[in-house]
């Protein structure tokens, strides 16, 4: 039994080494140790990503590892990188992941994960359960940035522990030769990689946006926050993405932007746009019964008044209504 029993420790611990191209894939984790901030030794989450082709690294420090910990180094990683890989292959934290079988790798990611992915327009990964190598470039990494960057420092401040971080990241982890590629990561960064980064577009930060999910109704709208904002009329029915930011509404189905408004500080406001109900036929007259059609008789004259005397009597003008009457006066 004892040769079956060394197959199979192989069988467990072997790993299939594979390369990604450049702009691929950033893989990204949290570690934790205690530093010596301010006199006062502290628990630390760092936030690691490394760029899969060009193994260069981007480091935030934290104080937890909740989800918004984790939106924001992402976006640290993409500012630092100047770009966004096509996937992003993360841990199986209870913040990102709400279901991951390790038998049929079946994965259902948090919504608001999806939604940040959408934003930023990449697509999320998940390592296999309790396989460590399928994420082993940025487990590595981690312990890197533990042994090397942090290691027998204390830090006056926060602040000078993000900037300690900043110097070794440009002036170590940047210019030394990796041990896998033989190259310094910035130099293989720039040759390879950069230019292979989607850009960034501007974006402001996601904790700025709304990314919601709407049906459109039967009165060509759907509702943000209590107010209505129009949708063209053929999308009746249909499921939309609405994204809120910088004070606007954007509206947008099958990838495209079908409708835009500036986002309503009110409540219970209606905000049309003429040009989505263009091409809607109105209602149908009511079919007349069969037979010879009917006389209508002449009013008499005494009945014909200017509307000005029917002003008077209501105490002013006739005004237009946006609204349906429940039944006819």
């Amino acid at each position: 039994m004892a040769p079956l029993r060394r197959a199979l420790r192989a069988e467990a611990r072997a790993t299939v080494r594979f390369e990604t191209p450049p702009g691929r894939q950033l893989q990204i984790d949290f570690g934790e140790l205690g530093v010596v901030i301010g006199g006062e030794r502290m628990r630390v989450y760092l936030f690691v990503a490394t760029l899969g082709y060009s193994r260069r690294a981007y480091v935030q420090a934290f104080g937890h590892e909740r989800q918004s910990a984790w939106f924001e180094g992402i976006e640290g990683a993409f500012a630092h990188f100047g770009g966004v890989t096509q996937e992003v292959l993360l841990d199986n934290a209870r913040a990102l992941v709400d279901h991951h079988d390790a038998a049929t790798r079946e994965v259902r990611f948090n919504e608001r994960l999806g939604a940040f992915a959408r934003y930023w327009g990449f697509a999320p990964r998940a390592s296999a359960p309790y396989r460590a190598q399928t994420k082993g470039k940025d487990e590595r990494g981690v312990g890197y940035v533990k042994r090397n960057a942090i290691a027998g420092h204390e830090f006056a401040g926060w602040a000078a522990l993000e900037a300690h971080l900043a110097w070794w990241l440009r002036e170590i982890a940047d210019v030394r030769e990796h041990g896998t590629t033989g190259e310094p990561p910035i130099m293989r960064f720039r040759r390879d990689e950069a230019g292979a980064l989607k850009p960034l577009g501007g974006r402001p930060p996601f904790r700025q946006v709304r990314d919601l999910i709407r049906r459109v109704q039967s009165d060509c709208s759907i509702e943000v926050d209590a107010n209505a904002y129009s949708v063209p009329w053929r999308l009746i029915g249909e499921t939309v993405r609405v994204v809120v930011s910088s004070g606007r509404v954007s509206i947008q189905h099958g990838g495209h932007e079908v409708a835009a408004h500036p986002e309503s500080a009110g409540r219970r406001q209606r905000l049309i746009e003429r040009a989505h109900f263009e091409g809607v036929s109105p209602p149908s007259p009511a079919t007349p019964p069969a037979g010879p059609p009917l006389e209508t008789p002449a009013p008499a004259d005494d009945l014909l008044r200017p509307l000005r005397e029917y002003e008077g009597l209501v105490g002013g003008g006739w005004r237009w209504s946006t609204t349906t009457p429940s039944s006819a006066c």
